[in-house]
């Protein structure tokens, strides 16, 4: 009798310890991929950009600096040749006739892919790169302040890439910095904007787009620089 009472006691024991485990443990659908899904989708504003301004530069202190308008990407990349390339090729013949500086800059396995509407010619600075940063590790700083330049036109693939980097790059080496809003662009639409607005909101920012706030970043257009 002894026997039994202590096997239905521990028997006992063990269903109720059972018990409360079962209640500690969460339900096969009481996962945290369950909650979240269960969660209402947040939306979420991409920040406005400023409206891109009119700038007046010195063809004498001014550069174009052109990356990555090259066949390999701008094949794969729609915006490349539908959206960007149309409007670079009519201001690339307004910066040749205006006499300007023009640097290129891709990786090495590039150099001889560029775009024939905007390849470069002889003297055109040419510079390989490594990093997105197109002055980190090249000579292209110093061979630009050889020339006595001052102001930096960027263009190329891509706004949130190449562009936003070497705006940075440019700005603490004492450039003020023009992107053509029309001759860069990114994958989607978000990726555009927040590469718009990084160049915008770097460490020596201009969120207002004040034009040529100097050794700072200037949104523009195309059809919106004047040489003179």
């Amino acid at each position: 009798m002894t026997l039994f009472r202590t096997v239905l006691l521990t028997s006992g024991l063990v269903l109720v310890l059972s018990s409360e485990a079962a209640q500690a443990q969460p339900s096969a659908q009481d996962t945290p991929a369950s909650r979240a899904a269960s969660k209402p989708m947040v939306t979420l504003q991409m920040p406005a950009l400023p409206t891109p301004v009119p700038v007046t530069l010195n063809p004498k202190t001014t550069a174009l600096l052109v990356f990555d308008y090259v066949e390999p990407i701008c094949n794969s990349q729609p915006k490349c040749k539908g959206e960007m390339l149309p409007a670079m090729t009519r201001f690339m013949a307004r910066v040749r006739k205006a006499g300007l500086v023009v640097a290129y800059g891709t990786l090495e396995e590039n150099v001889s892919k560029w775009l024939p509407e905007v390849a470069p010619k002889p003297g055109d600075i040419q510079i390989v790169n490594t990093v997105q940063d197109r002055f980190y590790n090249t000579d292209l700083d110093r061979e630009l302040k050889a020339k006595g330049i001052t102001t930096v036109i960027m263009v190329g693939w891509k706004v949130s890439g190449s562009v936003a980097y070497s705006s940075v790059g440019a700005a603490i080496r004492d450039y003020t910095v023009v992107v053509p809003v029309d001759t860069t662009a990114a994958a989607t639409d978000y990726e555009q904007t927040i590469g718009f607005y990084n160049i915008l909101n770097q460490r020596n920012g201009n969120m207002t787009n004040q034009p040529l706030k100097p050794n700072a970043p200037t949104l523009s257009r195309t059809d919106m620089i004047t040489f003179q």
